[in-house]
């Protein structure tokens, strides 16, 4: 795997790490250019769902030497699955990004049944997806980013004590969005591409509601959310739900007096296609020199 990511990926070192949960994960950590002849201590920037996504997030490790740019330097940690699990990647996130208790909307349902029908999923694959959503713990790996992997990387690597970031998108992004709700003290910004609140009674309007007043909040981090115009205004109703969704959620975060925390884009892109222009956005945003 090594030899292949150095073929493709110049500069991506992979490694497997098994949690406390027992659940096993494959990490792809990319350095910048010129980090071997350096001796400078940088942040990380955690993207999920690296089986999907470190293709199109880790090659924008570049942006950092663009000199039309001015993108801080970064280290990218990628987190995904390992050996037979990464076939099943879009199955499992589900238990790792999604909030305990978070309900599945009526939307979803009728999506992956008409992707039954339309024969692009079998029965057997929804019955095991709709499976792994009844029994979330995006707390649990939340906990083992910030509690045990963070701890390796800081012995395998030149890790700053601060400025760190994450970076999830759709699943991912609702994931980030959680993440930025339970305000852990070690991220200094969160991105939420297209965040997968895709049902009105998500966890998020309740973290929201249990938000301290802006005043009373301790130092806040900054959160940068990204949408996708096909989402907003697509035929397809779940994404067109999540969209009329973040977009409330985001209303009642300014309602908490938290808006200039908060930033956001709109992307001329799809759900599919806006993965890596949702990371550079959150880049120029928000990791900068």
């Amino acid at each position: 795997m090594s030899s292949m990511l150095h073929g493709c990926l110049s500069d991506t070192e992979y490694f497997e790490v098994t949690a406390k949960s027992g659940h096993s994960y494959g990490v792809w950590v990319t350095t910048p250019p010129g980090y071997a002849e350096s001796t400078d201590s940088l942040p990380l920037i955690y993207v999920t769902d690296a089986n999907f996504a470190v293709g199109l997030t880790a090659p924008l490790i570049v942006t950092q030497s663009d000199p039309y740019l001015t993108i801080a330097p970064y280290i990218q940690v990628s987190v995904g699955y390992a050996g037979d699990e990464a076939q099943e990647w879009a199955r499992l996130r589900n238990r790792d990004l999604v909030p305990p208790g978070e309900p599945v909307s009526d939307d979803l349902v009728a999506t992956l049944t008409r992707a039954v029908d339309a024969g692009q999923m079998t029965q057997e694959h929804v019955d095991a997806y709709l499976l792994e959503l009844a029994d979330t713990h995006a707390d649990v790996f939340l906990d083992f980013l910030t509690d045990e992997l963070h701890p390796q990387l800081q012995s395998r690597f030149r890790v700053s004590e601060s400025g760190h970031g994450l970076f999830g998108y759709s699943y991912g992004g609702l994931f980030s969005f959680y993440a930025w709700l339970r305000e852990p003290g070690l991220f200094a910004s969160i991105c939420a591409g297209s965040p997968g609140v895709v049902s009105p009674d998500s966890r998020v309007f309740e973290m929201i509601d249990d938000l301290p007043a802006s005043g009373e909040a301790p130092d806040a981090r900054l959160l940068h959310v990204t949408l996708n115009e096909a989402e907003m205004f697509g035929d397809i109703p779940v994404y067109r739900g999540l969209a009329r969704n973040v977009l409330d959620a985001m209303e009642k975060l300014e309602g908490k007096g938290r808006s200039q925390h908060v930033s956001s884009t709109m992307l001329r892109e799809t759900h599919v296609t806006g993965v890596q222009a949702s990371f550079l956005s959150y880049l120029k945003a928000c990791h900068t020199r």
